[in-house]
């Protein structure tokens, strides 16, 4: 207590002295003074009070605050002492409020002393910061978290057999990214790097839409099956409930496009039927038809049916039917419009993103009846036709989605808004789709009771066909491909076939 009263004292009589001998103002006022003008962020004062401020004081200071997220900034000064006839020191605690961190405590000390007759701050970088010492720095870095562990939409783990990994692997970089934590690091020459704080990554975990049942489901049915992918949706919602991807040569289900054979004949059949076409008319089915002086078209094996209802047209495959219902009751753009409707030519917004279908204008008469069929320039991706085997079920057609809406928005962009479709038309739709199952081209395939669908062959020069098939049971819409499989009917249907069953 003794050795204090005297340094007390003894400060003070020095403090008494320079004042004498003219010095304007006291350590006491300057330093109070500086920590008003810092609390009030006022770096303008601040280097008033200070002795030679270097040139980056002001950059210091507003970069510091600007860099590490200060959203406010505490000071308790402590007592002032004095260090010398004309020196002076202030230790003081601070604490800075960090956007990302919370609160960041600190202590350091603020010197003083008499330059040219005046108290002035003797400002080193330690003063606004200790770590800030012989030349060190501090900054807020970003770090990668755990990967996102993608889940079912019950919360299960998705299963390495499942066939989705190369669909989920493109989700995983935008949703990694939301995954990253932060760190505030502080760094020194010949000092090992420092983590002064961390903000620890968010829960590694994200639902998606798909379902533990039938995705499971979808996957066994794809077993032996090389070259080959199913994607199931529910319609009322648009949710991929399942999608296993077997598809070889880095093809994907979702983002690739090919001809989708005579599963388009139900764009072609929504577009007669709005033109007019009822489903019990009676149209020919010959084994060939030709367009005067055009190209002719065949029915699969030649067959020869005479004259049948659209619906058994439709159910059989006919395509000599299809093309010259098209040719003579069609504009080019009837059918590209109708297209349009049913979701061709639209973004698909899955949070793995993912595309329609193509159809352009054709340039001749072979070329739209080519297109009447599915083949020609149309082109389509398996989520595509998926989808619109969902719209039949359901009505409306939907954009497809394997995340949350929010994470969808947040990923792919707005989604493309549902589309109510001609409720007459859906309903002869799927009139014409359960007799493809119950005595046409999908009939003798096993398939359980309930199941309406459309097969499709599309023909690949000089490689063997695309086998497609499409529909819906229950709340549960899917479409089989088999690249180069050969007929839908003996390619696809037994898959489509293996996995309702396996449900």
């Amino acid at each position: 207590m003794l050795v204090s009263a005297v340094a007390a004292v003894f400060g003070a009589v020095a403090f008494a002295v320079a004042a004498a001998g003219g010095v304007k103002g006291s350590a006491a006022e300057t330093s109070a003074a500086y920590f008003t003008a810092w609390r009030a962020g006022n770096v303008d004062a601040m280097a008033g009070l200070v002795h030679e401020p270097p040139g980056d004081f002001r950059a210091r200071h507003l970069s510091m605050s600007a860099q590490l997220g200060v959203e406010s900034l505490e000071l308790r000064p402590g007592t002032i002492k004095a260090t010398g006839d004309e020196t002076a020191e202030v230790p003081f605690s601070g604490s800075r409020t960090l956007e990302t961190f919370g609160a960041w405590p600190f202590d350091s000390t603020l010197r003083l002393a008499v330059r040219n007759r005046q108290w002035k701050v003797l400002w080193t970088p330690e003063t606004l910061h200790p770590l800030l010492k012989d030349g060190g720095t501090v900054e807020v870095v970003d770090f990668d978290g755990p990967p996102v562990e993608l889940l079912t939409r019950e919360g299960h783990k998705i299963p390495n057999n499942s066939y989705a990994e190369s669909i989920l692997a493109r989700l995983r970089p935008e949703l990694d990214e939301d995954n990253a934590g932060w760190a505030l690091v502080a760094k020194a020459p010949g000092r090992p790097e420092q983590r002064v704080m961390t903000a620890e990554p968010k829960p590694d975990v994200e639902r998606t839409t798909l379902s533990s049942s039938v995705q499971a489901a979808a996957a066994r049915s794809l077993d032996g099956v090389e070259d080959s992918a199913i994607v199931v949706l529910r319609p009322a919602t648009g949710e991929v409930l399942a999608v296993a991807d077997r598809l070889e040569e880095n093809y994907s289900a979702f983002h690739d496009l090919f001809p989708p054979g005579s599963t388009f004949k139900m764009i072609t059949a929504a577009a007669l039927m709005k033109a007019g076409l009822e489903p019990a008319a009676q149209v020919p089915c010959p084994a060939t038809y030709s367009f005067p002086e055009r190209r002719a078209f065949t029915n699969d094996g030649g067959a020869d049916r005479g004259l049948v209802s659209f619906t058994d047209a439709f159910a059989y495959s006919c395509n000599t039917t299809f093309v010259e219902q098209a040719l003579t009751r069609l504009q080019r753009q009837d059918l590209r419009e109708t297209a349009h409707e049913w979701g061709f030519g639209r973004p698909m917004r899955t949070g793995a993103q993912g595309v329609c279908g193509i159809i352009e204008d054709p340039a001749d008469a072979d070329w739209f009846g080519s297109n009447a069929i599915g083949q020609g320039t149309v082109v389509a991706s398996p989520l595509c036709m998926a989808a619109i085997a969902a719209a039949v079920q359901d009505g409306t057609w939907r954009s497809p989605r394997l995340l949350s809406d929010k994470q969808v928005r947040r990923i792919d962009g707005e989604p493309s808004p549902p589309v109510e479709l001609d409720q007459g038309v859906v309903a002869k739709l799927r009139e014409m789709m359960r007799a493809v199952v119950a005595h046409g081209t999908a009939s003798g395939g096993g398939l359980p009771d309930g199941v309406s669908g459309k097969t499709g062959t599309a023909e690949v020069e000089g490689r063997r066909s695309h086998g497609w098939f499409v529909g819906y049971r229950d709340d549960l819409a899917f479409c089989v491909f088999v690249r180069h499989g050969g007929s839908g009917g003996s390619a696809a249907v037994p898959i489509a076939t293996r996995f309702l069953k396996g449900l």
